[in-house]
């Protein structure tokens, strides 16, 4: 089992680390589903991570809002820098966005609630598209 903790700021994400997370995720300040959550620039991200891995902790950055096309090119260079960071997965909501990344990324894929997976047939698809952990929306059957 893994205790993963919502980290939204860096009051959070300290709070998280010394009360024994194993596990965190965090957003940065672009393709966030939490837009009032404080979130994390670029190089906090950068941070964040590495003093996560430090301490044992495993860090999860969210892109998990759907992306339109003229974002694609802004998406794809932020993934390369998660990847660049050594992010231990991306939480995506965006099925396009999957694609991408398994194409041109070795990045874990986790799929967030708001993919909307609530099923057994649901998480066998996510399975079968290279996906390495589903947060299951509400009502799962």
């Amino acid at each position: 089992m893994e205790l993963m903790a919502p980290v939204g700021s860096k009051d959070a994400f300290k709070a998280a680390l010394m009360a024994g997370a194993d596990a965190v995720y965090l957003g940065g300040k672009l393709f966030g589903a939490r837009r009032l959550a404080e979130n994390f620039t670029e190089a906090e991200l950068g941070t964040a991570i590495r003093l996560a891995h430090k301490n044992g902790v495993k860090a999860y950055v969210t892109v998990n809002t759907l992306i339109k096309e003229k974002e694609l090119q802004s998406v794809f260079t932020y993934l390369e820098y998660l990847e660049s960071i050594k992010c231990d997965a991306v939480i995506i909501q965006d099925r396009g966005l999957l694609r991408v990344l398994r194409e041109n990324f070795s990045l874990p894929i986790h799929a967030s609630t708001q993919m909307g997976i609530h099923s057994v047939p649901g998480v066998l698809w996510a399975e079968k598209n290279s996906i390495q952990r589903v947060i299951l929306s509400e009502n799962f059957n």
